[in-house]
């Protein structure tokens, strides 16, 4: 069970792991291990998250969702498989996180009258500073 917070855990059974090898240094094992982790997870036929945290994260991850509906998270930091599939859980537990509050949304407010009256007064002073920086006239 991966347990987002108090509200939202996905059973494990809902994703499928795929294992490949890994890029990068290993050593002996590099040619021989597939220690890379490939988690799919079908999130248009998921019932764990709320529709309305599902439809944030579609729109937020769009560009990791493939054609089918499949989100793919990999992992290829460590040299085992059993770290790479908790580091593949974690990323995804973030990912969840970071679409599971619904962002406040924003109150349009008007600039007060002050502080523009104040902008226009300071550009009218920085005018005139300009202003007499300048030499005289040739045609004068």
């Amino acid at each position: 069970m991966l347990n987002v917070n108090e509200k939202i855990s996905i059973r494990l059974k809902e994703f499928d792991f795929s294992y490949a090898r890994s890029p990068g240094p290993g050593g002996q094992n590099v040619n021989k291990v597939n220690s890379k982790v490939i988690l799919r997870w079908s999130i248009e036929k998921t019932t764990s998250l709320p529709d309305s945290v599902r439809r944030r994260f579609m729109q937020k991850y769009a560009k990791r969702i493939s054609q089918d509906g499949n989100l793919i998270v990999t992992s290829h930091r460590f040299r085992d498989q059993g770290r790479n599939v908790a580091d593949c859980l974690a990323k995804l537990r973030e990912m969840i996180l970071s679409v599971a509050v619904e962002p406040k949304p924003r109150k349009k407010t008007k600039v007060p009258r002050g502080v523009k009256l104040r902008r226009l007064e300071n550009k009218r002073r920085k005018s005139l500073t300009k202003q007499t920086r300048k030499g005289p006239r040739l045609d004068d």
